[in-house]
């Protein structure tokens, strides 16, 4: 628990200075590597199910689904170019299956070429295509402090429920909620964690209302919270779906107390594309 603490405290310190002297390109740096690694451990639990990915494929699209979008609003502030850049990642996606369509006939044998299309073309859209989803917000009209702020306030969201879970589950955890999956998990502590990513989402909006959109208020955000919240926990569960099918524990040991990568990801997959469409209304 105590390298779980440090560990957490030591990634917020280092990605908060990446911010302060990178702002929005160090994010885009920093999301584009998680991706990456993150994509990494996946095909390693896939390939141990008995479906090897295109590795090297698809750690190349992962990037570019990342900063390409971001990169070519960035550099090219033309209307037409705006579109084409919010729909990028999705046409690397189809790119991708096109390569690994005529890659899989020539280089896989009948048993697995299914399984190789499934595990490659999945991964990319599971991680990368929905971790863009964090870079369509920074890519939104108006201030780009803001953007990168309330960026970090959905991510802030996601992971304080997973510890809030966690604590709570510890102090209070009697009723199970999904022993299968994840035996350590409970109703109380997933109760807790969507009332702590609502009282952190709230305080945040309080302290740092200069760095968030206008929009966002205290109260606004506490609602906003709630279901950002309980879809983080079901992210995080379908990752350890996807470990218990592995027959894997760790996905990795690149961060001491937390794991790999897809430990730090797994709350904000599905967590990042529900944010972006709550903000295309709440706006």
């Amino acid at each position: 628990m105590l390298s779980r603490i440090l560990s957490t405290i030591g990634l917020w310190v280092f990605v908060g200075a990446c911010l302060y002297f990178g702002g929005a390109h160090a994010a885009v740096a920093l999301l584009a590597l998680l991706a990456v690694l993150t994509l990494h451990e996946f095909y390693s639990l896939t390939a141990k199910m008995g479906a090897p990915a295109f590795r090297a494929m698809g750690l190349g699209f992962a990037a570019l689904m990342i900063v390409g979008p971001y990169y070519l609003a960035y550099f090219v502030d033309e209307p037409e170019v705006a579109d084409l850049a919010a729909n990028l990642a999705m046409g690397l996606l189809v790119l991708a299956l096109i390569i690994c369509c005529i890659l899989v006939l020539g280089t896989r044998n009948g048993a697995n070429r299914v399984e190789t299309i499934a595990a490659t073309v999945g991964g990319l859209l599971y991680i990368p295509f929905l971790l863009h989803f964090l870079v369509r917000l920074l890519m939104r009209e108006g201030d780009s402090s803001e953007n990168l702020g309330l960026c970090l306030w959905v991510i802030a969201v996601a992971k304080f429920c997973d510890v809030g879970a966690l604590l709570t589950g510890l102090a209070l955890g009697r009723h199970k909620m999904a022993p299968e999956i994840s035996p350590k998990k409970t109703w109380e502590g997933a109760v807790g964690g969507v009332l702590i990513s609502a009282g952190v989402g709230a305080g945040i909006a309080f302290f740092a209302s200069a760095y968030l959109p206008e929009i966002l208020t205290p109260l606004v955000a506490a609602a906003v919270a709630v279901p950002l919240a309980i879809i983080a926990i079901i992210s995080d569960l379908i990752e350890s779906v996807i470990k218990r099918r592995a027959d894997t524990k760790d996905t990795g040991h690149l961060i001491p107390g937390i794991g790999g990568a897809f430990d730090l990801t797994d709350s904000l997959l599905l967590t990042a594309p529900v944010a972006y469409f709550i903000f295309l209304f709440v706006n």
